[in-house]
């Protein structure tokens, strides 16, 4: 009890910090598309206040709250380094305990995940179709976790990178049934899913002696490496995103070159949350691509829109936010490492009659391994 009045009290110091200075106006997301003053990290502080503190809530602060992809940035320009992010996650959690969170399109999320396993509602039957060859029984120390979106929405990203660490000489297995990696409840704010999810999961993978994950999905990325040991304290497994092993392993075998010319997009989960910028630029030129930068990139990188639940509850937000990457994108085909971004940028694209391509990582690698 001592310790979360403590954590509580230390909350509290860090939001009196903010001098509303407005740096971080320039670079938010949600407030450059909504130029709402109550949307910015300035009023998400001013919610998280107080919500915080017992006050009264009003629906603007929760959706001040929720509408937060959580893509880091204005974390990285406040001059008093204030978590921002951090103090958004606690408010939701704040949110769930006083019975205002997480909201309607959430539950629906959250109980699929119940029902069906996955946070896509896809049939678990249908989970495998993206499978190039018949389910590989074997054991092996390291697994490559596929994640929902891949195994449903993005196939391609699934497919590719299983054929890629195949014919690259990587030993692993994957799950027949693989079940969510349970960021999506963590994300809402739902603290007591997550821990019961991770330590399921947590549970299997010892049970199986895995030592070793592989990732194609950045948001399970984030969540085993970093929301995993938060809630669980050690695990007995390393977690590694697939961009972080293709670059050796690609050095070490002579490749096709592409010769074709694309725009990277960093993810805020893998670059300004993990600073992952160079490995898959340099996937990229190992493939024999060439980059063309977008016009801010890495630390400075927009965000999809995607992140943190919110395509999920504020569609037409998300969607804001998506074309205003794709518009700044200086090639007609883009490059992700993020299956989620990856997913939200097709929607976007193709609801906004564009002609953008969108392309998984792997997808470009395979092509030259092929």
């Amino acid at each position: 009890m001592e310790l979360g009045h403590s954590k509580r009290e230390m909350e509290m110091e860090e939001l009196e910090l903010c001098n509303e200075c407005g740096l971080c106006l320039d670079v938010c997301p949600v407030y450059k598309a909504t130029q709402r003053d109550e949307f910015s990290p300035i009023g998400k502080i001013r919610a998280a206040r107080a919500i915080l503190s017992g006050e009264e809530v009003t629906p603007e602060m929760v959706e001040s709250i929720y509408n937060c992809p959580q893509c880091h940035f204005c974390d990285d320009v406040c001059p008093q380094g204030i978590s921002i992010t951090g103090i958004v996650h606690e408010s939701r959690v704040e949110l769930v305990k006083r019975g205002l969170g997480p909201l309607e399109a959430q539950n629906r999320v959250i109980e699929g995940i119940g029902r069906l396993g996955n946070s896509v509602n896809g049939d678990p039957s249908r989970r495998l179709e993206w499978l190039p060859e018949e389910f590989p029984r074997k054991e092996s120390s390291t697994l490559l976790y596929l994640g929902c979106l891949p195994s449903y929405l993005v196939k391609e990203c699934a497919s590719s990178t299983y054929l890629v660490l195949k014919r690259l000489g990587v030993d692993f297995m994957i799950l027949e049934d693989e079940g969510c990696c349970g960021v999506y409840f963590y994300d809402s704010g739902r603290i007591d899913l997550a821990q019961e999810k991770f330590e399921e999961n947590a549970s299997r993978f010892k049970k199986l002696g895995i030592t070793k994950i592989i990732v194609p999905c950045a948001g399970c990325y984030r969540c085993f490496k970093r929301y995993y040991p938060e809630l669980l304290g050690d695990v007995d497994f390393e977690t590694v995103h697939i961009t972080q092993l293709l670059p050796s392993l690609l050095e070490e075998r002579g490749i096709k070159p592409q010769g074709i010319e694309v725009t990277y997009q960093d993810p805020c989960r893998l670059g300004r949350m993990e600073g992952l910028y160079d490995e898959p630029r340099d996937i990229l030129r190992l493939c024999g691509v060439e980059v063309k930068e977008m016009a801010e990139n890495r630390e400075n990188a927009a965000c999809c829109g995607a992140g943190a639940g919110v395509r999920s509850v504020y569609r037409d937000l998300s969607f804001k936010m998506a074309t205003t990457l794709l518009d700044e994108a200086p090639s007609g085909h883009i490059v992700t490492p993020c299956p989620f971004c990856e997913f939200n940028l097709s929607y976007a694209t193709r609801k906004a009659g564009g002609d953008k391509k969108i392309t998984y990582i792997t997808e470009i690698v395979l092509d030259s391994v092929s």
